[in-house]
């Protein structure tokens, strides 16, 4: 799973390193400590609503909420986690399976933590956090979906605004991540970015597994370390345990 993870990099930055049409005036701060719910960078690629068959779609960094809502619900909360999309059934859940088919996402970090899980002496669980990174790309691309939501409209009264809202894809771990949790996120090679965004292509079950495979290569190439326990934000959660 992925429930907690960094970017410090602005909009202009990471629509650079996409190579996007547009960056939304929405401005984010830097955070090491991102968590569900939260407001988080998304890249997206969208179809021309003018002429659709035409022009090619262009690509916008903007911003969502971290927790991927559908269009059908009525709530804005859920009653079970919807931050992480397990990649083996996202294509069988009814949250999901809309965003899948056109709707899918980058969420970009610097890295993600995870916890290792060992037993103490005194026999309870010990949990220590992870900062997981690429050292060769220095930017991890999480393969997510999205979708727009807003509350449903009572008689009488105007339309809220809608919400963008986003998911991270996640798998089974590889790789050096998977001595310490047996999930990681999907993170998806640039040279196959594109291929995950483009929405004149249908979204289903063997393209998940597809960008799955392409994934490999970056979980085994990752890198990761101790730190402290996560409070607050700031450079200093990343930095090693004990240094």
């Amino acid at each position: 799973m992925c429930g907690r993870y960094a970017n410090t990099k602005s909009g202009e930055e990471l629509g650079r390193y996409f190579e996007a049409d547009e960056v939304d005036a929405v401005a984010l701060p830097a955070s090491w400590n991102i968590a569900p719910t939260q407001r988080v960078p998304i890249v997206v690629d969208r179809l021309s609503k003018t002429d659709p068959d035409e022009v090619p779609p262009s690509r916008f960094v903007t911003s969502a909420r971290w927790s991927l809502v559908p269009r059908w619900a009525t709530e804005l909360a859920s009653k079970y986690p919807t931050f992480n999309a397990r990649s083996e059934t996202v294509s069988e859940k009814s949250t999901f399976t809309g965003a899948l088919v056109r709707s899918r996402a980058i969420l970009p970090a610097d890295g993600y933590y995870e916890w290792h899980t060992t037993t103490g002496v005194d026999g309870k669980p010990v949990k220590t956090p992870h900062y997981i990174h690429d050292p060769v790309e220095g930017e991890l691309s999480f393969a997510g979906l999205y979708s727009w939501w807003r509350p449903p409209v009572a008689d009488g009264q105007q339309p809220a605004e809608w919400i963008l809202t986003a998911t991270i894809l996640t798998r089974a771990a590889a790789g050096p991540a998977a001595s310490i949790h047996d999930r990681a996120p999907v993170m998806l090679p640039r040279e196959v970015v594109d291929e995950w965004l483009d929405p004149t292509v249908e979204g289903d079950q063997s393209l998940v597994d597809a960008m799955v495979a392409e994934s490999d290569a970056v979980l085994e190439r990752l890198e990761l370390h101790a730190v402290a326990p996560l409070r607050g934000d700031g450079p200093q959660l990343i930095g090693p345990l004990g240094a």
